[in-house]
């Protein structure tokens, strides 16, 4: 039996009202929900009103209609405080702090929950003390914040959420200022306290490729204002990622799970090999232009060998033409490179040596 929703959004509006004129609608009727111990990711194009979603569920901003139910209780009905014990925010704006320790920083997290003095108990250390460990940072916690790297900056603000000790948390582009060594430690750092904790937490990320790798479920944002939510394997099979995404003639390609530009059509081309050469090749022939098909999908085929802890493909189209590098392989299938087969040369934009258009 599934749990009731910690956060429940029944049809919705969110964009922004215009003082004597009709307000401008952003998107319209969004039903969507966040459960206990689920990580989820809100995705779309630019645009979409993504930001407006967060900011307008986290009572930043105004609903247009609808409404949104944290704990079977409207959020309009929450007195400041304690919304902020139930729920807590990480903006994309970096925090002004100076040479104001880590821990400082994230003891501020405990403020919905001191007195009037602001001073912290023993059970607010204890949650600042947490929230360091469980995101990795305790060593960091003496830290100036402006001596931080962006990755352990974004560290500290997610466990200042955190120490709030909330049901939900919501965090707006979070990855945005990382490589991708830190956004792929952040995103299992993320589906880690979601699935540790008696909480939901939803990322909205530009991270499309990550997003589909760790999130339980999606919530996809069109740019026509509609919201689809589910598994992001569904998402895939029914074509609405696809739909959601299709730009300028870039289209998501389901077998791969990857965005593929139609502008290079060099035609079909088969290859043959297992392990990850294979899929690296793969990956280089279709960047190429190529649409890389099974054994007997093509006059010109590519074979992946592995011998002698050395990696060699071969082109076959009657003669055989070997290679030492994806990048010599490349090369060699290009019109503009002549081919050397048994001492004649072969041009692959001959009939001997072309992929079929």
């Amino acid at each position: 039996m599934e749990k009731a929703a910690i956060l429940d959004i029944q049809g919705l509006s969110i964009g922004y009202p215009r003082p004597g004129h009709s307000a401008r609608v952003v998107a319209a009727d969004i039903s969507v929900s966040l459960h206990a111990g689920e990580f989820v990711c809100l995705l779309g194009p630019n645009g979409a009103g993504k930001s407006t979603l967060i900011r307008s569920i986290s009572r930043i901003q105004p609903q247009l209609a609808g409404t949104v139910r944290l704990n079977g209780r409207n959020i309009v009905d929450y007195p400041a405080r304690e919304l902020a014990q139930c729920l807590s925010l990480v903006l994309t704006q970096r925090v002004a702090v100076g040479v104001m320790p880590a821990v400082t920083l994230v003891s501020m997290g405990r403020h919905p929950f001191t007195g009037w003095s602001g001073r912290l108990s023993r059970r607010d250390h204890e949650a600042v003390h947490n929230a360091l460990v469980a995101v990795g940072i305790l060593d960091l916690a003496m830290r100036p914040v402006c001596e931080l790297s962006d990755g352990e900056r974004q560290k500290v603000m997610i466990a200042r959420a955190l120490a709030q000790d909330p049901q939900v948390m919501i965090l707006d582009e979070a990855t945005a200022f990382l490589d991708l060594p830190h956004r792929v430690e952040l995103m299992h750092l993320l589906r880690k306290l979601a699935l540790s904790g008696d909480r939901a937490i939803l990322l909205s990320t530009h991270d499309l490729d990550l997003a589909l790798r760790n999130a339980d479920r999606l919530w996809l944002l069109s740019p026509d204002g509609t919201m689809r939510q589910g598994a992001p394997e569904d998402l895939i099979l029914t074509d609405a990622f696809a739909e959601a995404f299709a730009h300028g003639g870039v289209q998501f390609d389901k077998a791969s799970g990857s965005f593929m530009s139609g502008a290079a059509n060099m035609g079909r081309i088969a290859l043959v090999g297992e392990g990850v050469a294979a899929i690296w090749t793969c990956r280089a022939l279709e960047r190429a232009g190529y649409q890389v098909v099974g054994p007997d999908g093509a006059p010109v085929c590519v074979q992946v060998y592995h011998g002698k802890g050395e990696i060699s493909w071969k082109i076959k189209n009657g003669g055989a033409v070997w290679c030492h590098s994806i990048e010599e392989l490349l090369g060699r299938l290009r019109p503009v490179h002549g081919l050397t087969c048994k001492g004649r040369n072969m041009n692959p934009s001959s009939p001997d040596l072309q992929p079929d258009l």
